[in-house]
């Protein structure tokens, strides 16, 4: 059986709105395992990007537990968290989050860079990636010069750069047309497929839905069936 690389157990989320407390997630448990193709779905508002920022250690739920290979996030200060964040955890996000004033090799060796790696480390990593993702002819394009689904393919390699066990991606598709969308999945199922890379993405986008191996159904903070019933608690 693959190895369970991430844990959630009975996570709680709460924000505090003047006098009144709104809960955003209430108690969720499920396990992520190595090469899961993993989509949480659900319409705005139910729960997504909450739950992804707390896998992702942007954000500390207001109770339960997420263990990363057997380590508890909200145990760790900040230099852990942006630790993993850079060696352990990939981050691909719907506005890309590329910087402007970087070509396409640079946003996507950025990472490297700050982990010190030798340049002709760097290159031959970046040079796979950029094969992987189909850019090799926009190496020295800015994001200015590139489509909107060539963007989201840099995101995509920079997220891999530093070969993470886990990438999270956040609503990947919102900001394309529909091809553009079917384009990029099918890139990250491939990277997923032989690379072995484990991937969970949120969506509320029925298109992408058919590409995830497993679907994690949310609404209103609760994990819920494909009736839209609340599920049990398990894994």
């Amino acid at each position: 059986m693959a190895e369970t690389i991430l844990s959630v157990r009975g996570v709680k989320k709460d924000y505090q709105l003047g006098k009144t407390q709104i809960p955003a997630l209430k108690g969720l448990s499920f396990d992520i395992h190595e090469g899961e193709f993993l989509s949480i779905v659900g319409p705005s508002g139910c729960g997504k990007s909450t739950l992804l920022n707390i896998i992702g250690c942007i954000d500390k739920p207001t109770a339960g537990t997420v263990m990363f290979q057997g380590t508890d996030l909200a145990t760790l200060n900040d230099d852990q968290e942006a630790d993993i964040r850079l060696n352990k955890i990939g981050f691909i996000f719907q506005s890309f989050n590329l910087v402007a004033v970087l070509d396409v090799r640079e946003n996507i060796e950025f990472p490297l860079l700050m982990k010190r790696v030798p340049k002709a480390q760097r290159r031959k990593t970046v040079d796979r990636l950029i094969d992987i993702v189909g850019l090799s002819e926009f190496v020295g394009h800015k994001p200015d010069e590139l489509s909107g689904g060539q963007r989201q393919r840099v995101a995509i390699a920079r997220a891999l750069v530093n070969n993470p066990r886990l990438v999270i991606a956040d609503e990947p598709t919102a900001n394309l047309d529909s091809d553009t969308s079917v384009k990029i999945m099918e890139v990250m199922k491939a990277l997923n497929d032989h690379e072995k890379v484990s991937f969970i993405f949120s969506t509320h986008n029925d298109l992408i839905e058919k590409y995830a191996k497993r679907v994690i159904r949310l609404k209103d903070g609760l994990m819920v069936d494909d009736t839209g019933k609340a599920a049990g608690a398990g894994a």
